[in-house]
């Protein structure tokens, strides 16, 4: 196929090169005076040299971009005007040198010059060819080029024309081998180049082009049709090699549909406990991953995290704990959402299903600064991952003081994590340990080991308490959706406004299936909700 041109207006010197049989002036010294030979030596080298100026006077307009100037030097300015205008259009060249190139040849009547052409076309490089031009006298004795199709290129037939063709790039591919449909993650190609420049697109360019750094080539192609008759010069690289993801086409469309309609900023990951295959990756609006990359406070669900901790010092679901209103940290005041409590005698069971920040920063003296980080490792947060595309591995910092540590308690200060995080926090209690997600298989090179697994007795109570989230707390939305969903709600406060805004958060996994998940929804208010709807929607989508 041909493409549109801006042809570029450069101009250069026109570059003389001389001819044989032309001598060099000589000045020879004859006491006071001196006398010049000719350059031109006899009057056929003068006619080889004004017919070579002639030809370099058509390559330099050429050169410039001007075909109806440099139709003007042939003998056929229509003709030659339509194709060099053709070629410049298909080839559109940011970079043009055309120039004689070699001595110029009497035969007859006819001066034959060699020229070159050498281009920079976007998605070829460097493409270059050499060729003859043939000059003749007309009548005036004026010279004039002998316009030929095989002329502008030797390789070209009359009614043929150069273009570009693009080379076959390979597809990225989901479980199932069919073509991926998931803009956010397959990313752009760029038209003009044809280069991959982001996403799945761009990481893995060189494999889906074949390498060798061309994307297109230049091809003779027939002027009525435009179909390539002949593909010219060396193919760089060698075929594009398709790149196989771990994408279920049928979990991608359930959550791609149900972030039809959301007018936020949205992501929703799935990935497969067993294995950490990542079935889904959706967002809205496209353009960033978010649902990989994004970096945000978890908020509440990050009480995932904070518990299993608190399990681990021995504190069990059914002991006591408290919720009230407020809690206080070195003046610094800490409140449920909604300012809610809790009957008194409620349960850590209760306090996490309904997740109550005021038990779990009063909790936090039951920890060292360094428990947080301790536990997180074994959900592999903070690791670095190698998934076989760019993410967000999450970060829990060890905390610099007691208010920083209160914080850290409810997922907010520096606690950070990407929905893919998250995604990967309730799969690992779903497996009981830690599979770092993975997307694109044949990439992955080494994967990041938990350097500790959580104990079995704390991923049932874990399993038990994100049950009871969904059945007793503030999972309701959940509570009609089959497949026994376990979940816990998040409503993460970022920005400096008073009252502060907040992103939405759901976690989860599914008791009867080998899927766990994640929605977010940024500056979207209430996890429950406001999450909870999305998250909702995903699983009866699911089928």
């Amino acid at each position: 196929m041909t493409y549109g041109v801006q042809v570029p207006q450069k101009r250069r010197a026109v570059r003389w090169r001389p001819v044989l049989g032309v001598l060099v002036a000589v000045a020879i010294l004859a006491g006071a005076g001196y006398w010049m030979h000719n350059a031109r030596g006899d009057d056929g080298d003068a006619e080889v040299a004004a017919a070579t100026e002639r030809v370099e006077e058509f390559l330099s307009v050429w050169e410039a971009g001007n075909a109806d100037e440099a139709a003007s030097h042939t003998d056929a300015p229509d003709a030659a005007e339509s194709l060099v205008d053709s070629v410049l259009t298909n080839l559109k060249p940011t970079e043009t040198d055309i120039a004689v190139d070699g001595d110029a040849e009497r035969v007859g009547e006819e001066v034959k010059v060699p020229f070159r052409v050498e281009m920079q076309i976007p998605g070829v490089g460097e493409y270059a060819w050499n060729s003859n031009a043939t000059a003749r006298k007309k009548e005036g004795e004026e010279w004039e080029v002998v316009f030929t199709t095989p002329m502008v290129h030797p390789e070209m037939k009359h009614g043929q024309t150069l273009a570009l063709q693009s080379r076959e790039r390979a597809k990225i591919l989901d479980s199932t081998g069919a073509e991926l449909q998931a803009a956010s993650l397959t990313g752009t190609v760029d038209p003009k180049s044809g280069k991959g420049v982001s996403g799945l697109q761009g990481r893995y360019d060189e494999q889906l082009t074949g390498g060798g750094g061309g994307t297109k080539s230049v091809v003779v192609a027939d002027r009525d049709s435009g179909r390539a008759v002949k593909r010219l010069g060396e193919e760089k690289g060698s075929r594009g090699e398709p790149v196989e993801t771990t994408i279920d086409p049928s979990v991608q469309v359930a959550a791609a549909e149900a972030l039809e309609g959301v007018d936020k900023n949205a992501a929703i990951v799935a990935v497969a406990p067993s294995s950490g295959r990542i079935l889904a990756a959706a967002n809205v609006p496209g353009g960033m991953n978010r649902a990989l990359t994004g970096r945000y406070a978890p908020g509440s669900t990050f009480k995932v995290v904070s518990a299993a901790a608190l399990l681990k010092t021995g504190m069990r679901p059914e002991d006591v704990a408290d919720c009230p209103e407020f809690a206080y940290v070195n003046g610094q005041r800490f409140e449920n959402q909604d300012r809610f409590t809790l009957p008194a005698g409620s349960s850590f069971k209760d306090s996490f299903a309904e997740s109550c920040n005021t038990f779990f920063v009063d909790a936090r003296d039951k920890m060292s600064n360094s428990a947080l980080w301790d536990t997180a490792q074994a959900f592999g947060i903070g690791g670095v991952w190698d998934v076989g595309a760019v993410t967000f591995d999450g970060a829990v910092p060890v905390s610099e003081n007691e208010n920083e540590k209160a914080a850290s308690m409810i997922g907010q200060a520096r606690v950070e994590a990407s929905p893919l995080v998250m995604a990967s926090v309730a799969a690992t209690v779903k497996e009981g340990e830690f599979k770092q997600p993975v997307l694109v298989p044949d990439a992955v090179r080494e994967k990041h080991e938990a350097p500790e697994a959580l104990d079995p007795a704390v991923v049932a109570d874990l399993r038990m308490m994100m049950r009871a989230t969904v059945t007793e707390g503030a999972g309701v939305e959940l509570r009609n959706v089959p497949g026994r969903p376990h979940a816990k709600t998040g409503t993460a406060e970022f920005g400096d406004e008073d009252p502060p805004r907040t992103h939405a958060w759901m976690i989860g996994f599914q008791g009867d299936r080998d899927l766990a998940w994640a929605v977010l929804l940024e500056d979207g208010g209430s996890g429950g909700a406001d999450a909870g709807p999305i998250a909702a929607k995903f699983l009866r989508n699911l089928g």
